[in-house]
């Protein structure tokens, strides 16, 4: 928690602010609203450009040049970084040795903290600005046992030694935090983080891995396992460095944002290098590194820099971009505030909650709501769809509830099913409604034409990144998360878009929000639940559950900020269903259901039992929460009516 609480304060005191932001109970803060932090770019890059040759030790020069050195570390600080990165990348014990530097480890170290401090402090006395230190460490460059020679206790004994080093000077000349970077394997990953945590436990520590060009670490983990393992272990924040350029990059935050809740921090290669009359050349301009800034801001990076290529020139370039988009948010800011008493006249009151709609009468009355989710499809025919819902409807089911596109995937547009099926059922629908592929303009457009076409009940969703998706090119949006989803909805219910301008009266939608309560980091989850309930939420639909005990745990989480709670439950319908929720959407799946769904001998059994499991759920949550979704695999609609207790008789 203290580290925590002083990554908050150190990203907060480089963007020109004082002390502590504004700080939860867990010593965690918004950092997308502290905004990005610039960092610096590559040294060996600029050595290279400056004619040392590519054989020298480049961490020894902060010993043999240091005002090389120094001069770099400025040029960085003058084109907008406020993190520079101590010139030690491979000042450890395995790497040194190579150059016969084995007994120098203590003696670069400290030259390189020692230069990058008083670079610092030369830019506070000529520009008045602020920047931090950070205590840089890359890989051993050899292979850990049993694939190589080097065993774990070694490895660690290495980095133990590189931190000592950084470290030691008193706090204020040495490092402000730790960065390790370009790490090939968890492995070797978790031996630096045992080493930094250990000697510097105060310190805060920044991790970033390598992949490949399929999003993966060298050592075939998937990007995903590098975010849940180094969130595991404890790391302030991590991401991803090197690799073969910005767009390689981008697709490995946004698959890590989809498993961990920590900050991010990306710093790419500028492209992959080209030999050029016999020298490698990095041909990524400025300019396109710069269009990435601003994309890794949009998918929530805090961390923003530069590898392998890069220069002062690049990070001019993305300073510039990381600029206009805060002339952007100011703007907006600005703008809204002459109209204020205007739009206090403007504000109108919405309808209470249970006048609203169907699903918001039940809410307030506290009656047990029965949802089923039915999937868009892929193409243009609904028509399976909408018989599915014919039949629900007829079964009593309340509403339907109709994903945004799940997993980024390219279906039929959720408002459009949900209105088909509205006017040709009857049945009333909830709208998910994700941030993912709409900026605030598109988000309010949509809205404000759902309401007026009928569709009263919205979730309010972040979204899954493209990467996960079938078009994994896509760009994802996130003007907004789901937080910020909830109070547009909100000042729309209240007649109000968000530059306080009047849209003529309510939307007035029922609002709610996702929860998972068997996420890894759960206490981050029950944080932002909080925020969204803060922000207007009325009532929530969790993620499926088939741990009931994560479900308990939840709810008394959840006491002093509780609104009705509907809980998810999904009948597994094979074993491999089950192995796929379990290890590929990281769902918390009981052995005792996964035995069960092993000793099926047949796929009607299996579909029999997971029904069984399911209605078994259900009667167990029905104390404790204000209804059910039950969602209908591979559109077995009469499966979720079975869940639900209705006859299956009629077949969708």
């Amino acid at each position: 928690m203290e580290r925590r609480k002083e990554l908050s304060r150190l990203v907060a005191f480089a963007r020109g602010g004082h002390g502590h932001p504004e700080l939860d109970a867990n010593g965690t803060s918004d950092y997308q609203e502290l905004g990005a932090v610039l960092c610096d770019g590559a040294m060996g890059t600029m050595f290279y450009g400056g004619g040392v040759f590519i054989n020298r030790c480049y961490d020894e020069l902060n010993v043999s040049q240091p005002d090389l050195v120094r001069g770099i570390h400025m040029e960085y600080l003058q084109a907008g970084a406020r993190i520079i990165e101590t010139n030690t990348f491979g000042a450890n014990v395995v790497r040194l040795e190579r150059y016969g530097l084995a007994d120098k480890v203590r003696e670069v170290n400290l030259a390189g903290v020692r230069l990058a401090r008083e670079s610092v402090n030369q830019i506070r006395e000529k520009q008045a600005s602020e920047a931090l230190v950070a205590g840089a460490l890359g890989p051993l460059g050899v292979r850990l046992a049993p694939e190589g020679k080097l065993t774990a206790e070694e490895a660690f004994e290495a980095f133990r030694e590189q931190v000592a080093a950084l470290t030691e000077e008193a706090p204020g000349v040495g490092p402000d935090l730790l960065i390790v970077e370009t790490m090939v394997s968890l492995a070797e990953t978790e031996q630096a983080v045992k080493a930094a945590q250990a000697v510097a436990p105060n310190l805060p520590l920044i991790v970033m891995v390598t992949v490949d060009e399929a999003g993966n670490c060298l050592d075939g983990k998937t990007a995903e396992d590098a975010a849940i393992k180094l969130t595991e272990w404890g790391v302030d924040a991590l991401g991803c460095n090197c690799s073969s350029g910005p767009a390689v990059v981008l697709n490995a935050i946004e698959r890590m944002r989809a498993v961990t809740t920590l900050p991010l921090a990306a710093m790419p290669n500028a492209g992959m290098p080209r030999s050029v009359e016999g020298r490698n050349i990095y041909l990524t301009s400025p300019e396109y590194l710069a269009s990435f800034a601003r994309k890794f801001v949009k998918a929530g990076v805090t961390f923003i820099g530069g590898c392998c290529g890069t220069t002062p020139a690049h990070i001019r370039a993305m300073r510039a971009a990381l600029r206009a988009l805060e002339a952007q948010e100011t703007a907006v800011q600005v703008a809204a505030a002459p109209v204020a008493a205007e739009a206090l006249e403007n504000k109108v009151h919405p309808p209470a909650l249970g006048e609203r709609s169907k699903i918001g009468s039940m809410i307030a009355a506290g009656d047990f709501v029965t949802l089923v989710e039915i999937v868009p499809p892929k193409g243009i025919d609904c028509s399976k769809e909408l018989e599915g819902a014919a039949l629900l409807h007829r079964l009593g089911v309340d509403a339907i509830n109709v994903p945004d596109s799940p997993r980024a995937s390219a279906r039929m547009s959720a408002q459009s099913l949900c209105v088909q099926i509205q006017q040709h059922v009857g049945i009333e629908t909830v709208l998910h409604y994700t941030c993912r592929d709409r900026n605030i303009l598109s988000i309010q457009s949509d809205l404000i034409g759902a309401s007026s076409i009928g569709l009263k009940n919205i979730l309010c969703l972040t979204g899954d990144p493209p990467k996960l998706g079938n078009y994994p090119d896509a760009t994802a949006v996130f003007d907004v998360d789901a937080i910020g989803l909830v109070k547009i909805v909100k000042k729309l219910n209240h007649g109000l878009d968000i530059g306080q301008n009047s849209i003529g009266g309510s939307t007035g939608f029922t609002i709610s929000v996702a929860a998972n309560p068997g996420v890894a980091d759960i206490d981050n989850e029950v944080r932002r639940f909080a925020f969204k309930v803060q922000a207007g939420a009325e009532f929530a639909i969790t993620q499926p559950v088939f741990d009931l005990r994560l479900l308990e745990e939840f709810l008394k989480k959840i006491e002093q900020f509780r609104i009705p709670v509907i809980a998810g439950i999904w009948p597994l319908t094979s074993l491999k269903n089950a192995e796929f929720m379990k290890n590929d959407l990281k769902v918390s799946m009981p052995e005792e259901i996964m035995a069960r769904m092993a000793a099926t001998v047949s796929p009607e059994a299996a579909r029999a039992e997971g029904i069984a499991i399911a209605r078994e759920m259900l009667a167990e949550v029905r104390g404790q929460v204000q209804g059910v979704q039950v969602s209908a695999p591979f559109g077995k609609y009469t499966a979720a009516a079975q869940v639900l207790g209705f006859s299956d008789g009629e077949m969708a």
